[in-house]
Formats: structure tokens, C-alpha cells, sequence
């Protein structure tokens, strides 16, 4: 059945096959996209419908097949994204259906491992040490489309990221499990999504040994208390706290310890940046050259949450600012905010801290003394002293937008 026919029928097919009726989609709101709105490319916002993929509430849906589904702004007052609006990024359109976790197995192996394993779920829940941590998962290209001149890709605005408890297994407790050789350089990975075409590059992803082994990272299999959503990676995905979320391997099925650098279209090509382009202690040696490297660690950022451009305030009225602010896991040390477009600065409130690798909510109230415009501005600086800049470090692939948010009130 082709689309003209679904649609005689009041259907429309979702980007995983599933039917839906079509009053489950809509035109995106412009309110849904926050400040992005003012900063989206205009084709993108007119493309943009809403639309609710299964186990999910409707999402802005980006791209149909793989499957790339936005956050809605309005989710980002609460500390923890809830996960049936998690926001969904793919880069190969056959996600595995119909999974048993009862069958799943993850495998163990490589030249730097002393023996192969296979470990069930069952395994990974009773043979290990459980632990929880809060992180924030964010896209390497999150805030693309706000970049100007625009950068090709998905033209994301504020919501591809999200921030959950996960619970799982440590990485390094399953590689000691398999032990570990001396010569182990990089911790390769697979999961069980694959291309439409049989030469689609497989997505496989590596991180250095040292990160690998790192207590944060680890392999869970739930998210906020619950079984991690099937758009979101169920069963099994490779948390990789303060690293962007390309590292984040969606339904974890193979780890294989190389003690050579992985040579490969994901790790040699995609996801690279100048070696001098972004602030980033976390470097990936094995894969760097003269030229680029792989991006890794999330930049300093923050957006306001509670305020729209052109909202309208009563003078002598206490306006409260509040909002969100992260960074790649060093802690965040201040958050400014300016309400006189960057004149003058005044250190806001951070509120309760869940973690390094957790985004953190601050807010700032101030009274307006006369009628007319206001530009508010929020600056977060971290304890290393990576701060945000006032315009966004252009890149070619739209990798770390981390510009001063502004936004524009009105006071009468």
C-alpha cells in the first residue's frame, strides 16, 4: 500500500512499519522547539510534524528512515527526561524486532582478551556488582540546525538529548571477567541494528581502554527505573558518561578488546573534528592524526527552560530565570546570567547536584526597574574553566554548539 493509499484510509506508517492513525500526527508547534525555533532553517521547521513512535509520546520527528525523533523543549524543566519522550537517534534503518531477552547473549572476545565469553541477561543481573549512576546522553550534533551557515545533517535543535538514571553492569568488571592482556588498546563494539543495503557501512564504535575501564561507564539495561525502551536500545546499551552519545551503543550485542586501533568507516571518517577546534582534555590518541580526531567529550552548555522569546512581563514583577546546565563530567562551578544582553553578569543558584555527568538546574530572579526589552543571557563555567562562548565555534559537521543562549522579553 502506498502513502496515498494509507492516507484515503486515515493511516500513516511509522518509521518502524507500525500503521497509525494519522490524528497522532501534527504539525510541530513552534513552542515545542524553544529558542530553536527563531534558528531552525526554515524548510526544517515546515517539514517537522509530530509524531508517536511505539512506547512513546509524540516526538518532532527529524528523519523517518533511520529513525531520528526530537525531545519536546517543554520536557527540559524536569531533572530526569522521562523516557516515553527520550529522545530516538538511529543511523541504520533495520532495528531488530520481536526481542527475547530471555536469547539475548553478549559476547566477549578480541585479540587482547584471555578467553571468549558469552553472558546472558541473567548473567549480567546476578554474576556481577549492580550499580546506578545519572548521565546525561547527548547527540554529538544536538543544536545543529542552529548553526549559521547551516551544517549538513540532521537538523537538530535543543532536544537530542536527554538525562536518565541507568542501571547496569560495569564495563570494565565484565573485560576483568574476560581478563584483560597488556597489550589491550581499544574496546570495540556492535550492536543489532543493521543497514538496508549490504553495503552499508556497520555501525561499530571503539573507545580507548583507559576510558573503557573507567567506573562510570557501564552496560545497562535500565533506564529511570525501568527496562530501557526498545527506540532507546532494549536490551542492553553501553552508557558512556561525559562522552557524546555516538559512543552510546544501542542494543549491545559484541565487545571485542583489539590491541590495534579499529580501522573502519565510523571511527576513520565519521564523527571527527580538527584536532584544535573544541577545548577537549579527553582525547582519543589511537585514533588521532595531525589533522582531526574523534569527538568525544560533551562541551560546556546551558539553555533557559521557563521563558519564551517575546513573553511578556509586568514591571516591578519578580521574573524567575530557570534552566539547565552540563558539561563533560568535570562538575559545573557557576552558572551567570546576564538581563541586560550581556552588560552585566550575576551568578545564579545551582540547585540540587545528581552527579558529575548529570545536567544540573539553576534558576535567578531579578525585578525589572523600566518598561521595554530585555535580553537574557546564561553562561555556565565548569571547574576546569571551560566556559561558553558568546558565538558558537563554527564546525563543518555541526558538532558542539555551546553558544550563549539569548532570549528577548518584554517588560511594560
Amino acid at each position: 500500500m502506498n502513502r496515498r493509499e494509507l492516507l484515503k484510509k486515515g493511516l500513516l506508517m511509522t518509521a518502524t512499519g507500525l500503521l497509525l492513525p494519522k490524528e497522532m500526527f501534527a504539525q510541530v508547534n513552534k513552542s515545542l522547539l524553544g529558542p530553536a525555533a527563531d534558528l531552525l532553517p526554515d524548510g526544517t521547521i515546515k517539514e517537522q510534524i509530530l509524531e508517536a513512535l511505539p512506547g512513546k509520546k509524540p516526538l518532532i520527528k527529524k528523519t523517518f528512515r533511520a529513525p531520528n525523533y526530537e525531545t519536546p523543549y517543554k520536557y527540559f524543566n524536569e531533572i530526569f527526561t522521562p523516557n516515553d519522550v527520550f529522545f530516538v537517534r538511529y543511523h541504520l534503518a533495520n532495528i531488530p524486532q520481536g526481542i527475547d531477552e530471555k536469547n539475548w547473549k553478549l559476547k566477549i572476545s578480541g585479540d587482547a582478551v584471555e578467553k571468549t565469553l558469552e553472558l546472558t541477561m541473567e548473567d549480567l543481573k546476578t554474576k556481577f556488582e549492580q550499580v546506578e549512576i545519572v548521565a546525561l546522553k547527548a547527540c554529538s550534533g544536538n543544536m545543529r540546525g542552529l548553526f549559521n551557515p547551516h551544517a549538513p545533517g540532521v537538523q537538530w535543535g535543543y532536544g537530542a538529548m536527554g538525562n536518565a538514571k541507568w542501571k547496569g553492569v560495569r564495563l570494565k568488571d565484565i573485560l576483568n571477567k574476560a581478563g584483560l592482556k597488556a597489550n589491550a588498546l581499544e574496546v570495540a563494539y556492535n550492536g543489532a541494528d543493521s543497514g538496508v543495503m549490504p553495503t552499508t557501512p556497520d555501525f561499530v564504535k571503539s573507545i580507548p581502554v583507559w576510558k573503557a575501564t573507567q567506573e562510570e561507564v557501564i552496560v545497562a539495561y535500565e533506564m529511570n527505573g525501568e527496562p530501557i525502551p526498545y527506540l532507546n536500545g532494549y536490551p542492553l546499551v553501553l552508557v558512556v558518561p561525559g562522552w557524546t552519545a555516538t559512543y552510546w551503543m544501542k542494543h549491545l550485542t559484541d565487545i571485542t578488546v583489539i590491541s590495534t586501533p579499529l580501522d573502519n568507516f565510523w571511527m576513520k571518517n565519521a564523527y571527527r573534528v580538527s584536532v584544535d577546534k573544541f577545548p577537549i582534555r579527553e582525547r582519543f590518541l589511537s585514533q588521532m592524526n595531525s589533522e582531526d580526531m574523534p569527538i568525544t567529550e560533551i562541551s560546556i552548555n546551558s539553555i533557559i527552560t521557563n521563558i519564551e522569546k517575546g513573553q511578556v512581563f509586568k514591571l516591578g514583577q519578580p521574573i524567575e530565570v530557570k534552566g539547565l546546565t552540563w558539561d563533560g563530567g568535570y562538575g559545573i562551578k557557576m552558572v551567570e546570567v546576564s538581563v541586560d544582553g550581556g552588560k552585566t553578569w550575576a551568578e545564579a543558584q545551582l540547585d540540587k547536584d545528581y552527579g558529575k555527568f548529570s545536567w544540573r538546574q539553576f534558576s535567578y530572579v531579578f525585578k525589572p526597574n523600566k518598561k521595554g526589552k530585555y535580553t537574557i543571557m546564561v553562561k555556565a563555567t565548569n571547574s576546569i574553566g571551560q566556559t561558553q562562548p558568546i558565538e558558537p565555534i563554527w564546525e563543518p559537521h555541526g558538532y558542539g554548539y555551546n553558544a550563549i543562549q539569548k532570549i528577548d522579553i518584554k517588560v511594560i
